[in-house]
C-alpha cells in the first residue's frame, strides 16, 4: 500500500516536529506551569508559560513522549505563541474537534497541527495528540482562576 505524496509530506512534518521540536526546553521566569502524563503510553509533558496581560508571550515544553505527542506539543506551541488566553482556548477546542474527526472549515489557524486530523482514525493515539493541548487548557484555566481571585 503506497503512501500518497500528501501523506508522505504530512508524515515528514510530524517527524520533523518530533525530531526537532519547536519551543522545547524550560523557561526560567515561567508565570504558569503544569505537568501532565498519559499513563496509557508513558508520555509526560511539562508545559511552561509566560502570560502577560492575558497574552502568551512565551511557551516551552519538556518531557518525554512518543512522536505524536512530541510533534503535537511542538505544533501547539507554534500555534498559540502570541495568542490571548481566549484565542488559545479556542484553538484548543478546535484541535480537540479535529482529532475526533469533527473538523470545521477553518483549520488554518492551527498551523501545522491541522495535519494531525488523521489521528482520528487511531483512537488510542488521540490521547497522545491532545496531551499538550489539554495541558495548555488546564494551565490557562488555572491562571484565569488565580487572576479572578486577586
Amino acid at each position: 500500500m503506497a503512501l500518497s505524496r500528501l501523506d508522505q509530506l504530512y508524515r515528514q512534518v510530524i517527524l520533523d516536529h518530533s525530531s526537532y521540536p519547536h519551543h522545547h526546553g524550560t523557561l526560567e521566569q515561567a508565570t504558569d506551569q503544569i505537568v501532565l502524563n498519559n499513563p496509557t503510553c508513558g508520555d509526560v509533558i511539562q508545559l511552561q508559560l509566560i502570560l502577560e496581560e492575558d497574552r502568551i508571550n512565551d511557551i516551552r515544553f519538556s518531557g518525554t513522549g512518543c512522536a505524536i505527542s512530541t510533534a503535537s506539543a511542538s505544533m501547539m506551541t507554534e500555534a498559540v505563541m502570541g495568542c490571548t488566553t481566549q484565542e488559545a482556548l479556542a484553538l484548543v477546542d478546535q484541535f480537540s474537534l479535529l482529532v475526533q474527526g469533527k473538523e470545521d472549515d477553518n483549520v488554518e489557524a492551527l498551523g501545522d497541527a491541522a495535519i494531525l486530523s488523521g489521528v482520528s482514525k487511531f483512537p488510542a493515539r488521540i490521547r497522545c495528540a491532545t496531551l499538550a493541548w489539554k495541558g495548555l487548557e488546564k494551565a490557562l484555566s488555572e491562571a484565569r482562576k488565580e487572576q479572578d481571585n486577586e
